[in-house]
């Protein structure tokens, strides 16, 4: 596609990062107000101008190619920013904040993301949390559902992780690494214990978040997921594995990060076992985040710290173990 003179507009960035979050050049036309045609035309424009197809066009919607998934990045950069200038020197109204996160199930995540929202400016904004399926949470980041993934890691299924993300055009970047942790009631008996180890669980019933039709080892939640138990519960979402936890006694594994304020009469107790928890967010490898997600991810860091996790640079090497510091890391 050759390149057309003349630069990018604002008006063209705008439109197409809309067509991008709808998959549909009608949805979009619909919620901004402009005929079909003209928005198409102006998709085309923006392809001539800058000399790559940005989307493929289907009966049933569109999609972004590769460069079009790249150039989505950028656009929300420059689109955020010149919202951002206009409100401080041209006293423009806050615009709409727009934010996609999806994760695994992690009380943590979901603490820092209440954080962001309430220290959001602007009176409009319009932001999504997944907690899902470890395969979907890649699919939703590759795909640009979501802007960024929150995913754990370890020596099991690091290789599997770490090839789909390269498939993907995503990449892993390490947050902070934790001793694993079983989730419990308070009422448990093991609740009162310094450790538990394997030999305790054997007769509890073990949670698990159901993985659907990739419910391979590599994409459980839970490290440890080879061995075998007498008594096993999937679930889909956190509250019942909560309510499975004080109904039946029965336990799950995790970072041993709980938040006391969204999840009461949960406690974490240390597993004795030689395993540790690399923690994570993943997005695309050439697309920069935006200001919002990286407040999202310095609320994230802000609440593990509080629990007195040392945090990982990005050129940690996940295979090295941290000097133990606090009981999360012990």
């Amino acid at each position: 596609m050759a390149r057309r003179s003349g630069g990018v507009t604002l008006q063209q960035l705008t439109y197409f990062i809309e067509v991008a979050a709808e998959g549909s050049i009608s949805a979009a036309a619909d919620l901004l107000y402009v005929a079909q045609p003209t928005l198409s035309a102006a998709m085309k424009e923006l392809e001539a101008r800058v000399g790559r197809s940005l989307l493929v066009r289907s009966a049933r919607g569109v999609t972004l190619t590769t460069d079009g998934a790249e150039f989505l990045g950028y656009a929300r950069q420059v689109v955020e920013q010149v919202a951002l200038l206009e409100q401080r020197y041209l006293d423009r109204p806050p615009s709409r904040r727009l934010l996609g996160v999806s994760t695994q199930h992690y009380s943590f995540a979901v603490d820092a993301f209440v954080r962001m929202v309430r220290r959001t400016e602007g009176a409009e904004y319009e932001f999504s949390l997944r907690e899902t399926r470890t395969w979907d949470i890649i699919e939703d980041v590759r795909t640009l559902r979501s802007e960024l993934g929150i995913i754990y890691r370890n020596d099991f299924n690091r290789a599997v992780i770490d090839k789909l993300l390269r498939d993907s055009g995503l990449e892993f970047r390490p947050l902070f690494v934790a001793q694993p942790h079983i989730f419990i009631s308070r009422k448990n008996p093991l609740a009162g214990k310094e450790r538990a180890t394997l030999a305790d669980l054997a007769d509890l019933p073990r949670l698990t978040f159901d993985q659907g039709a990739n419910n391979s080892f590599y994409f459980a939640e839970e490290i440890l997921s080879t061995l075998s138990s007498r008594r096993e519960i999937r679930v889909s979402d956190r509250a019942t594995i909560f309510n499975l936890m004080i109904g039946l006694d029965g336990y799950t594994i995790s970072t041993g990060i709980i938040s006391d304020d969204l999840d009461p009469a949960i406690t974490a107790v240390p597993l004795d076992v030689d395993e540790r928890i690399e923690i994570g967010w993943i997005g695309h490898s050439a697309i920069p985040l935006t200001d919002l997600a990286q407040r999202y991810l310095d609320e994230v860091r802000a609440v593990v710290a509080e629990f007195g996790v040392t945090l990982l640079g990005e050129g940690h090497d996940p295979r090295s173990r941290p000097t133990p510091r606090t009981p999360l890391e012990a």
